[in-house]
């Protein structure tokens, strides 16, 4: 059992919202932007537009029935621009036209009067302004400030990490439908129906019964869904509501780019300190987070970086503060890793600091200070199943990290113009929402007279699997066919109050629940085959779609079972409810057991660099990864290999520059790159660590979902590696991504501030 999808997927079947049939009567929505990144909104013209052909309404914030705003974690985002604007691309106004031609005409009939305000797009300018999201988070264990005194080496630097683009390959979008009892009905392109369904309640002043939300599959998400599909479902929505017609509203490629938020850059500040025996006594890191305009899911983020702050590694002093600094951008959002990838980065940055001025492998202190079992966290949850060490050594022995070390060295000895590099990256991420009360779904199974199967859960499908996974646990928990199992759209109102497929946390989140529900009904079959075939219930089970006792056949099966059982008024419903146990967190205190368990890895990365030009290849991405039990290693692996590859666009080529007034510089495909075939590594090679999984992962099969893009990292410090060997082990900055124009200024430093020489940096 591979994948449910690919097949519908090659052959264009599968529907996704564009795909939709569009119903008479529609309109088309087309949103008119802030040309300003910060201002006072002084007028808004549209009296133009409302003549021009084919238009049949303008709406601004003051048709707005409910309340005009969307903000989920702060209420500081109104879907449309009221007073002030505070972004350049923010939504001022929505014009409804027969045709999509008509409504981005008449765009161009609005005339805004905008009087500017300063902008901001540094976040360490807006935190010295005292411009933040939510007050700045500490996490702390020990003592660091004393600590320092005991220290043999200390090392401080900076740590620049950038934005990055969704490029899901579905643009933002939904498509709403008015309905006989006043409310709405949509179809949304999101990552979290509930959300939706609930700043779209309020926006229209309806209770959230009156708001259905339906997904069936989104052409991608990574983040950019799980709160960011809420203004265009909540704009289409009031739309629909107020013309009494269907909306739909689908953005362009330049305008998904331009309109939305991205990863979340970063700069930060470290200081880390060593013992004689290069053990990590201490660490001090402050982040500054670019959070964009509005809240968003920033503070989320913010706090899933203090808590990856240390990585896979274990400081028995450590002070990580956190600074979510509110800056003249689109609102920034969760992207695959949630803020961990930022943390991350940066405490390897030190640990690469700290191994070239002493003059060691960074690899050596990366193994001398790997989490052991019983280890704390900053968070103060202990390492439990700990495989930090298992991971490195098993990708050190399965892939010679030793003899790819000397393979290095002895290329770089020979060759004047090439260089080689190589970094080590383990990884460990914790896997749960960290907001304790989002750990729970539910899943409704019905099992028809037929024996077929029909389950709805409150997983979203975007690629990763998740309805193949929930088929097969439902398959193996019933002991029936894969092939009888369908599972159903996420809906609102067939599940309601759920989660968003985010954190990794879906399958075992919906896998779980789905599994409840699918024991309970099996054993109501079976109690009914003890009556009514006169069984013995010990030791009687169904496989493969036999009712078995002790192991023999007995005289019904599947299909005659459940047909008797509804003739016998057997319930053949069941709707289960998981939430994940033992999950606690202070946020006063910032302590507690936010996760239900830990995903550990390492990944071995070679380089080559073309000293002349700046270019490189990724020669090798070798990983040894902690799966737990796998029951679908062909969707897994694939996690696993498109999630690294992800990281390192992240780390090498995909740089989101804006300008000094809020533009996007980046804004198109020809200027924002990403990995195709050729900047994949030449040869990607996943090892499964040998572990036993996790009871609270489904079926001991640990989370994949984000835990691969870390691996990337390891790329950014091998091409530092190469470029190190190149030109004589000087200091470099960490400053990612590592696009190649930087390898060719960091490969010749002397001429990177010839007058010549132009080097166009942006925030």
């Amino acid at each position: 059992m591979n994948h449910l999808d690919p097949n519908r997927h090659v052959r264009g079947e599968s529907q996704y919202l564009d795909d939709v049939p569009v119903q008479q009567g529609t309109l088309y929505a087309a949103v008119f932007e802030s040309p300003l990144a910060h201002g006072v909104l002084r007028s808004l013209d549209f009296s133009a537009a409302l003549l021009a052909p084919g238009v049949a309404r303008v709406l601004t914030a003051q048709d707005i029935p409910g309340i005009n705003q969307i903000g989920g974690i702060v209420a500081d985002e109104p879907l449309l621009a009221e007073g002030h604007v505070h972004f350049r691309g923010q939504p001022v106004a929505l014009v409804l036209a027969r045709t999509e031609a008509q409504a981005h005409a008449a765009l161009k009939l609005i005339k805004v009067e905008i009087d500017p305000l300063p902008i901001i797009t540094d976040p360490r300018v807006a935190a010295a302004q005292g411009e933040l999201i939510v007050p700045p988070r500490t996490f702390k264990i020990g003592d660091s400030q004393a600590a320092w005194a005991s220290c043999a080496h200390v090392f401080e630097g900076v740590a620049e990490s950038g934005g990055q683009e969704h490029l899901y390959i579905e643009t933002q979008g939904a498509y709403a439908f008015p309905t006989e009892m006043g409310g709405v009905r949509m179809i949304s392109s999101t990552q979290g129906p509930t959300a939706v369904q609930r700043h779209t309640a309020h926006v229209l002043g309806l209770g959230m019964h009156q708001v259905e939300v339906d997904v069936t599959r989104l052409g991608g998400g990574f983040g950019g869904k799980e709160d960011q599909a809420t203004p265009w479902g909540a704009l289409a929505a009031l739309g629909a509501f107020l013309t009494k017609k269907p909306v739909k509203l689908v953005l362009d490629r330049m305008a998904d780019m331009r309109m939305t938020g991205k990863r979340h850059p970063y700069s930060s500040d470290f200081k880390i300190g060593f013992d004689a025996d290069l053990k990590i006594v201490a660490y001090e890191v402050t982040f500054y987070q670019n959070a964009g305009a509005a809240a968003d899911l920033s503070p989320a983020v913010l706090e899933r970086t203090l808590f990856h702050a240390t990585n896979a590694y274990f400081i028995p002093n450590v002070t990580a503060t956190a600074f979510s600094c509110r800056t003249n951008l689109p609102p920034n959002t969760a992207f695959r890793g949630f803020g961990g990838p930022q943390g991350m980065f940066v405490i390897e940055s030190a640990l690469a600091k700290a191994a070239e001025e002493l003059g060691v492998p960074a690899s050596k202190l990366q193994r001398r200070n790997l989490l052991r079992e019983g280890d704390l966290f900053s968070y103060r949850q202990p390492a439990e199943m700990c495989h930090a060490e298992q991971a490195w050594d098993t990708a050190a022995q399965q892939f010679d990290l030793a003899g790819m070390r000397a393979e290095v060295e002895q290329f770089n000895q020979t060759n004047k113009l090439k260089k080689k590099g190589l970094a080590v990256m383990p990884i460990c991420f914790g896997i749960s929402f960290t907001k304790t009360p989002m750990n729970q779904t539910r899943a409704l199974v019905h099992i028809y007279s037929d024996g077929s199967v029909g389950i709805s859960t409150g997983a979203v499908e975007m690629g990763q699997g998740v309805n193949t996974k929930i088929a097969q646990v439902a398959a193996r928990t019933l002991g029936i066919s894969i092939s009888r199992i369908k599972i159903e759209t996420t809906n609102t109102t067939r599940v309601a109050n759920t989660s968003p497929s985010a954190a990794s946390a879906t399958a075992d989140l919906n896998g779980k629940a789905t599994e409840m529900a699918c024991a309970a009904l099996r054993e109501r079959l079976l109690r009914h085959a003890c009556l009514e075939y006169t069984l013995n219930y010990e030791g009687l089970e169904i496989h493969d779609e036999q009712v078995l006792a002790a192991g023999v056949p007995a005289e019904t099966n599947w299909e005659k079972l459940v047909s008797s059982a509804f003739w016998k008024r057997v319930a053949l419903t069941e709707n289960a409810h998981y939430a994940t146990p033992d999950l606690h967190f202070d946020a006063t205190t910032n302590t507690g057991h936010p996760f239900a368990y830990h995903v550990y890895g390492t990944a071995l990365t070679s380089v080559t660099v073309d000293c002349l030009r700046g270019t490189y290849t990724v020669d090798a991405l070798r990983i040894a990864h902690d799966f737990g039990q796998s029951f679908n290693p062909v969707i897994d692996r694939g996690q696993i290999e498109g999630g690294a590859v992800q990281g390192i666009g992240w780390m090498t080529m995909e740089e989101v520059a804006y300008n000094a007034e809020g533009r996007l510089l980046s804004n198109s495909l020809n200027s924002y790159k990403i990995p195709d075939i050729y900047a994949a590594p030449r040869v990607l090679d996943v090892h499964f660590l040998d572990t036993p999984g996790h009871p609270k992962a489904i079926l001991r099969s640990k989370a994949v979902g984000e835990p691969p893009l870390m691996y990337g990292i390891g790329t950014y410090f091998a091409l530092r590696d190469a470029v190190r060997a190149f030109q004589g082990h000087t200091a470099l900055p960490f400053s990612a991504p590592l696009t190649p124009e930087k390898v060719l200024v960091s490969l010749y430093p002397e001429f990177a501030h010839e007058p010549s020489a132009t080097v166009a940096t942006a925030n």
